[in-house]
């Protein structure tokens, strides 16, 4: 349940970030959108830890802003696989990716808390 309601947020942030700006373009409809949202949650789960490893020195220096650059490259690399697989989703360049990773965060978050998707710490008892 809670992956499909991960699904649906991508695919709200997704839709606003193309409405909102105009270096985000998409074209199709409910299905693709929901193929370029799954595109999306895969390359984040595949790519964000080692990009985040990699530039580890820089999110550091840049006291995490460098996340941003970051999830725009994500947002690029979601972009250039959407491109290649004819799913209608293709970001101009660096900056529209930065700014559309910037909305995708904002509006994931805010819908996550509005939705009850927050990630709740699992509770370990120990016995004595």
């Amino acid at each position: 349940m809670r992956l499909l309601l991960r699904w649906l947020i991508n695919m709200v942030a997704l839709y606003l970030a193309v409405q909102l700006l105009p270096g985000i373009h998409f074209e199709g409809g409910v299905v693709k959108l929901a193929l370029v949202a799954a595109l999306f949650g895969l390359v984040n789960t595949l790519l964000r830890p080692l990009l985040t490893v990699l530039t580890c020195p820089l999110v550091v220096l840049t006291l995490g802003l460098f996340t941003i650059v970051i999830n725009g490259l994500l947002l690029l690399a979601t972009s250039a696989l959407s491109v290649r697989w004819h799913l209608g989703f293709r970001v101009d360049g660096l900056w529209p990716a930065i700014l559309g990773g910037l909305v995708i965060g904002v509006v994931s978050v805010v819908l996550a808390i509005l939705l009850g998707d927050e990630r709740r710490p699992t509770r370990t008892s120990s016995r004595l």
